[in-house]
């Protein structure tokens, strides 16, 4: 598989997009959402990013398809965290381990350098050692375990937190 060409997202993306976070609410504890979400459902979500700034959202497109996203978003609603982002990445289950997540990243990490920030979140449900993979091999640093915080199949999970410095 080629290189994927990663770009800001567009309107146009949000049915890619969707698709495959709905594959991730419907078949793995990876996201706690628990319902599949419709293309105008995630507009609002889609709304909070901008081609600047600390927000953003990338998607790697191959052969004019959606492959995967990744994005920046707040870690939490007060002006205080607006230093630190939360990341964030899905790829399309068919695509995995040939790269796309890693080259998401990559840039990701690349626009958000110029923005001031001063670190970056990641929380990961357990078990989970690809995305653990990623994040360390990004530089994401272990910071703490909340246990059986979510409950999903009929069955409690543990997050994980992640740290990056930024600086």
């Amino acid at each position: 598989m080629p290189t994927p060409h990663i770009r800001n997202a567009t309107d146009a993306d949000l049915g890619g997009i969707t698709k495959i976070y709905n594959h991730y609410v419907t078949e793995t504890p990876i996201t706690f959402d628990l319902q599949p979400f419709e293309v105008e459902q995630r507009r609002e979500w889609q709304s909070q990013f901008s081609e600047t700034g600390p927000h953003r959202l990338l998607v790697a497109e191959s052969d004019q398809n959606v492959i995967g996203y990744a994005c920046s978003t707040t870690v939490r609603p007060k002006a205080a965290y607006n230093s630190s982002v939360e990341v964030t990445i899905y790829v399309d289950p068919n695509t995995k381990r040939k790269g796309t997540g890693r080259a998401l990243y990559t840039t990701l990490f690349e626009t958000l350098a110029a923005e001031g920030l001063h670190r970056a979140y990641a929380v990961i449900t357990l078990p989970n050692d690809p995305s653990i993979r990623i994040h360390e091999a990004f530089g994401f640093k272990h910071t703490g375990t909340l246990h059986e915080v979510g409950r999903k199949f009929d069955k409690y999970w543990d997050v994980a937190w992640y740290e990056k410095d930024l600086d």
